[in-house]
């Protein structure tokens, strides 16, 4: 199921971003260039299908989610060309093409992620690239401004960068990557619940739930391919973590308890999706997805 449900939604969100690549003058060309390079050049589009699984497990048509979509893979584009800078991560390897800085130049990819951030935020405030009433669109820039921010997904890799080769307890890690990874996460489900116009404090608290499950879960993922895959396979430079010395979940608690605990946060995530009905398959397969990928 999930195979053709990731194709359907990927065409849609790929066909919407394009549009958004269209420089509107000739002076523009590069950074455009440097913008279009860092989005569409692959990606499991996780983030836009959680969106779009939101809204329609809510009743709402797939369509009312794209501007959600869109902005939620712009904010996660723009921060993979920041991570993988040489004063970040310093990766030259990201979906298996040379990254940003490297395809460009790093000038070139600040600014890129510097556009798509912003653009991120245009995609949400338009009409008509977000077709919502204007009380909804306000609450979804406010969803998508928080979890972005210092107070999430930024305020996390400063987290990330001041633990390389600290010692942490498995609080403190869960902290740094329930926002560095789990907040766009959960924000991409909350998104996609208030795109759909039905979105009831119940059924976001539940599916809040859910997307706090399934973030945590995808980081653990990350880190447990990270010491068992291969950079053809992940489509990036494997054993990054353990090179740079970053605290990691396998470190912390063994590459076994890591795949055990990756498994019980998907068993929430589904525990959380016990009210909703046939509507929400979508989001069921994708919390087993997201502990079973291999990339």
């Amino acid at each position: 199921m999930i195979a053709a449900y990731q194709a359907r939604c990927t065409a849609r969100v790929d066909a919407a971003l394009e549009k958004l690549f269209v420089a509107p003058r000739e002076e523009l060309n590069r950074i455009y260039a440097a913008m279009r390079y860092s989005v569409v050049n692959g990606g499991k589009r996780v983030r836009p299908l959680l969106a779009y699984a939101a809204c329609e497990a809510l009743g709402g048509e797939a369509e009312r989610a794209d501007g959600a979509a869109c902005a939620v893979e712009l904010i996660h584009a723009y921060s993979l060309v920041h991570d993988d800078l040489p004063a970040m991560d310093d990766d030259d390897l990201r979906r298996g093409q040379p990254t940003t800085h490297i395809a460009f130049d790093e000038a070139c990819a600040i600014l890129a992620g510097d556009g798509l951030q912003a653009l991120a935020f245009e995609v949400i405030g338009n009409a008509q690239l977000n077709p919502q009433d204007a009380q909804t669109r306000l609450d979804m820039l406010l969803a998508l401004t928080r979890a972005a921010g210092s107070a999430g997904m930024v305020g996390g890799q400063a987290i990330d960068l001041e633990s390389v080769g600290r010692k942490i307890d498995q609080a403190a890690l869960e902290t740094m990557h329930r926002h560095k990874t789990g907040a766009l996460i959960e924000a991409s489900v909350q998104l996609g619940a208030l795109a759909s116009g039905r979105a009831t404090a119940e059924a976001l608290d539940a599916l809040r739930r859910y997307a706090e499950a399934v973030g945590l879960a995808f980081q653990v993922q990350d880190d447990i391919l990270d010491v068992e895959s291969d950079t053809a396979t992940l489509g990036k430079t494997q054993g990054k973590d353990q090179a740079h010395d970053k605290p990691t979940y396998p470190a912390l608690l063994g590459l076994d308890a890591a795949k055990a605990y990756a498994l019980a946060l998907r068993d929430q995530a589904l525990a959380a999706l016990e009210g909703f009905g046939d509507n929400a398959e979508p989001l069921r397969a994708l919390a087993r997805y997201i502990v079973e990928r291999r990339n």
